[in-house]
């Protein structure tokens, strides 16, 4: 299956008590579908995976794939700090119809080039589904070489990556060390154009959880060779981007879909916003752009 397109990273809706909200993430699901995303990705980093117990997962992966109903290919994030871990839950997503597994690189304890590749190598010889690397140094320790990818690649069951190292650098190096139906997609929002001109294929994208639409529109554009269109709405996402700093987007990002009418909660605490008038003020002047269909 080609992965293609605009994939949201959906939020995991909270109550306030910060139980999941299934209504809630039944309505995302449908919402962002109807947007014409090209896949649905949920326990990603803006799922907020590292805050959730396994069963919670098991959860939101039931939820999402009962609701998706086939309309639509679906990305599970299922990667743990174990092989093990990683292993049992992609093969939970594979067993309810999932169509990839996002695995991110395995975090805290140091991790070598050929550990990584020993990791990757292994969930996908166990799972035999199709795996897209997630690479995000920041967050893991771990920056994927181009050389370990270019390995990884020949997997008949690794089939992309997604780069949210925020070096375009970085997502070229990729490019011109895999084949060319290895699916490279963009893990930051303002290089997806970039990408997909340098023959990658996508961007699996926070943003897409405010505004989903205007996201679909800016790579529908940039495919019909009306670039300068398609650039004016990747620099329209710069306001809201730019308080993603010292925040981390997901809490901005529900903090924007609360305002917007979908009651998406809080973020598990201690990761909630302790500036939240503050960025509030900020959403205030920056959401009526996207509602207004202003591309600048």
């Amino acid at each position: 299956m080609k992965l293609r397109g605009i994939v949201p990273a959906m939020v995991t809706p909270m109550r306030e008590d910060e139980s999941v909200n299934v209504d809630e993430l039944r309505r995302q699901c449908d919402r962002l579908i109807a947007a014409g995303a090209a896949a649905l990705f949920c326990l990603g980093t803006n799922g907020e995976f590292y805050a959730l117990s396994g069963e919670e997962k098991r959860l939101v992966l039931r939820t999402v794939a009962e609701t998706a109903g086939g309309r639509i290919p679906l990305m599970a994030g299922t990667g743990c700090v174990t092989t093990a871990e990683t292993v049992e839950l992609t093969r939970y997503a594979k067993g309810l119809g999932y169509d990839f597994a996002s695995v991110i690189c395995p975090y805290f304890a140091a991790l070598s080039q050929e550990g990584a590749f020993r990791h990757f190598s292994a969930v996908a010889d166990a799972c035999r589904m199709p795996v897209i690397l997630y690479n995000i140094p920041a967050r893991t320790g771990i920056d994927l070489s181009a050389e370990t990818v270019a390995r990884l690649a020949r997997h008949p069951y690794i089939v992309g990556i997604k780069d949210s190292s925020g070096r375009f650098e970085n997502t070229l190096a990729y490019l011109q060390s895999v084949p060319r139906d290895f699916a490279v997609l963009a893990g930051n929002d303002s290089l997806i154009l970039k990408t997909v001109r340098a023959g990658g294929s996508g961007g699996i994208a926070g943003c897409a959880n405010v505004c989903p639409e205007r996201m679909v529109r800016m790579f529908r554009l940039n495919e019909a060779g009306r670039t300068a269109e398609a650039d004016a709405i990747q620099e329209s996402l710069k306001p809201l981007r730019d308080l993603f700093p010292g925040r981390g987007s997901c809490a901005v990002i529900k903090r924007a879909m609360n305002r917007m009418g979908f009651p998406v909660g809080p973020v598990r605490a201690p990761f909630d916003l302790t500036d939240g008038p503050e960025v509030d003020a900020q959403l205030e002047r920056i959401l009526p752009l996207y509602a207004s269909g202003k591309d600048g």
